[in-house]
């Protein structure tokens, strides 16, 4: 354990010595300030407009109806991309885990240590699952607390739709490691997005078999689920973002935005997801040990 705690220190101080942390708090900076500064404009506007109909509107609690859609929907797409950053940044920060140290000659000398193999992946994996955790968790707060100081709106379920989030991320990582223990980086990188685009591949081919009542289709973006979980995450944390009045609106379209859902996620799902995350970690472990360096 001692040299698990060991390499996960140093996977950190090799993200704070590229400067990767740095750059990922002056761009997550940008991105926070440039889309609350949307949601202030656009808050603006909604009290303009109530002020001209002479409408008494009390910010402190929020707004319903079609206003108050527009507000949660922002909110909710904000959350859309910082699901899409966080699964970015797993991807991105893990691709070269292994593999970059076998490319660059480095993981000859650290596996000559008494570090055996099983630790240097596990190792990787807890460094950079800490780093890619705590970077969705702070910027998922700094977006929903920076809502609801602008606007007054709260989501129903914050914890839970953010513990889905970080557990697709965790989910990521985990499969990004294994690519590092198999190929090469660059391999790596590709394969791990073609699957997280067979898991949002899923979410579209259920949305048409259900607005289309076409069985076959919703049974592919089923399988397309199972086989890569991270999207059926994303939309069971939207169910927990939507208050009761945005998710009637959405019942009344049938579902037709592939991006939300309007059911929460399954008990077997989570599950599942986590089970997949600990079974790829354990098959990184297998298959860096037989790999050739």
């Amino acid at each position: 354990m001692r040299n698990v705690l060991l390499i996960a220190e140093l996977s950190l101080r090799e993200a704070l010595r590229k400067r990767l942390v740095l750059i990922l708090l002056i761009l997550t900076a940008l991105f926070v300030g440039f889309y609350l500064y949307g949601i202030l404009r656009l808050q603006g506007a909604l009290d303009a407009r109530a002020l001209d109909a002479g409408l008494d509107y009390d910010p402190g609690r929020g707004r319903r109806g079609l206003t108050g859609a527009s507000v949660a929907f922002s909110a909710i797409f904000g959350m859309y991309l910082v699901y899409f950053l966080g699964s970015l940044m797993s991807v991105l920060s893990t691709v070269g885990a292994v593999s970059g140290d076998i490319e660059n000659g480095v993981m000859q000398s650290i596996i000559s240590r008494p570090v055996s193999r099983a630790q240097v992946v596990l190792g990787r994996w807890l460094g950079f699952s800490i780093v890619n955790v705590v970077y969705v968790a702070l910027l998922s707060a700094a977006l929903l607390v920076g809502v609801w100081l602008i606007t007054g709106f709260t989501s129903p379920q914050p914890l839970l739709a953010v513990g889905l989030v970080l557990l697709a991320v965790l989910l990521l990582t985990s499969l990004t490691v294994l690519g590092s223990a198999l190929f090469t980086t660059l391999s790596n990188g590709i394969g791990v997005f073609v699957l997280y685009g067979l898991g949002f591949t899923g979410g579209i081919l259920s949305t048409i078999g259900q607005l289309a009542a076409t069985p076959i289709l919703v049974t592919l973006g089923n399988v397309a689920n199972v086989l890569m979980p991270s999207n059926a995450l994303w939309l069971g944390a939207s169910y927990h973002l939507q208050p009761e009045y945005v998710l009637q609106l959405n019942a009344l379209t049938r579902g037709a935005n592939p991006f939300i859902s309007t059911t929460p996620i399954s008990a077997g799902t989570v599950l599942w997801a986590a089970v997949y995350a600990l079974l790829v970690l354990g098959l990184a472990v297998l298959a860096f040990r037989r790999r050739d360096l």
